[in-house]
């Protein structure tokens, strides 16, 4: 009997090919529950089949590149087909990282950044906690005065 994580080729085959199951597996893997219970029609129970996906993309992710995202297979391997050309090298720039780049460059020129993270948060956070120090550097000279 095939098994659902199971294609015409062996244990984990489907994996490759279908996306929604892959993505499924992952977040329950994440989240720590059995497939079936995902899909509601489970209680929880780990079963046989539960246990031979999880398996399965154990041995999938395994294959996968943790660097670049993909596998061996998915590459030319001298055959006929077009595999050779599966993948496209592009750039994207995230302005989020270049922001955070550039202040851990402003942190380093600094005299002691051991330690230092540098995290993103909403501006209006960042406003609200500035307009709070100076309410309280305010009240507090206020007081010694």
């Amino acid at each position: 009997m095939e098994h659902p994580a199971d294609g015409p080729h062996g244990p984990g085959k489907r994996l490759t090919t279908d996306a929604r199951l892959r993505s499924e597996l992952e977040l329950c893997k994440e989240y720590g529950i059995p497939h079936s219970q995902f899909r509601g029609i489970g209680d929880g129970t780990w079963t046989a089949r539960d246990r031979d996906k999880a398996l399965a993309l154990r041995d999938y992710q395994r294959t996968v590149c943790p660097q670049c995202g993909t596998r061996a297979e998915d590459w030319d391997q001298g055959g006929d087909d077009d595999t050779e050309d599966a993948y496209v090298a592009v750039t994207h720039r995230c302005v989020g990282c270049q922001v955070i780049a550039d202040k851990q460059a402003d942190v380093h020129e600094g005299s002691s950044s051991h330690g230092v993270k540098v995290l993103l948060i909403p501006a209006s956070v960042h406003a609200a906690t500035e307009v709070m120090r100076q309410l309280e550097k305010q009240q507090h000279q206020h007081h010694n005065d």
